[in-house]
């Protein structure tokens, strides 16, 4: 299994926290792959930027390497596929990670329940 890591999740396991549930800790170390999409990395660094979230956005980007991950680019087909999303969800980073997983295709693992609605590719955890 591939999976594709929501930012929320990605935040979770390097901080070791409690939040992410056994289950999702079970995907994690069962997937063939995880891949961190550059939009995580760009969602949090403007939280960051103003003052939502306390991360050093360096760390997360060595972290990606570090922990095995794969570095998801954020690529054309994945912009043009957002237009053909419904308006399930606004947040425009939620968005371009389910565009993402869609057009790869590879699983979603997110606690955002909203996600689900979007495809049978959403892990809820």
């Amino acid at each position: 299994m591939h999976l594709l890591l929501d930012t929320h999740i990605y935040l979770w396991i390097l901080a070791d926290d409690k939040k992410l549930t056994k289950a999702a800790r079970k995907m994690i170390l069962e997937a063939d792959e995880i891949y961190i999409s550059s939009a995580t990395i760009w969602e949090a660094s403007i939280k960051a930027r103003l003052g939502k979230l306390d991360v050093d956005v360096d760390s997360l980007v060595a972290e990606i390497k570090a922990n095995g991950f794969n570095e998801l680019p954020v690529r054309a087909v994945h912009a043009a596929r957002v237009r053909d999303l419904p308006d399930i969800h606004r947040d425009p980073f939620d968005r371009i990670l389910i565009a993402q997983a869609m057009s790869e295709p590879m699983q979603l693992l997110t606690a955002d329940r909203n996600l689900s609605e979007y495809s049978e590719l959403v892990l809820v955890v």
